[in-house]
């Protein structure tokens, strides 16, 4: 149990180290992006306003295959909301992994995303 109580509080203290770089606002609005075991989720919020402005997660988009928690799905993702968020208009973002390393699903989700159309 203090094993995964000290794991938390390392995985909080790199989320607040990225946090404290990267705001968003309504010009250059935050894509954050959360993993888990299971799903990806995406929004791209305004923390001037408080609000999320587009929101994409692999529980609500149509993925082909069981499993959602994979790079492949974490594209599908990034392109969903690209597309959401040129619908809206927003072309720029700032780009917060959440304290996550940038490999894997996250590195798929934004290369997608970028693919798309949205500028980091």
């Amino acid at each position: 149990m203090e094993k995964n109580k000290a794991k938390t509080k390392k995985n909080l203290r790199r989320k607040l180290r990225v946090r404290k770089k990267v705001s968003g606002s309504s010009s250059c609005p935050r894509l954050t992006v959360f993993r888990s075991l299971r799903h990806m989720y995406a929004q791209i919020i305004d923390d001037e306003a408080g609000c999320t402005l587009v929101s994409a997660s692999t529980a609500n988009v149509d993925v082909n295959g069981a499993y959602k928690g994979n790079v492949a799905s974490a594209a599908i993702i990034g392109e969903a909301l690209a597309r959401k968020a040129q619908e809206v208009g927003i072309r720029q973002v700032c780009f917060d992994r959440n304290g996550y390393r940038y490999h894997g699903r996250i590195k798929a989700l934004a290369e997608a995303a970028r693919k798309a159309g949205l500028v980091f």
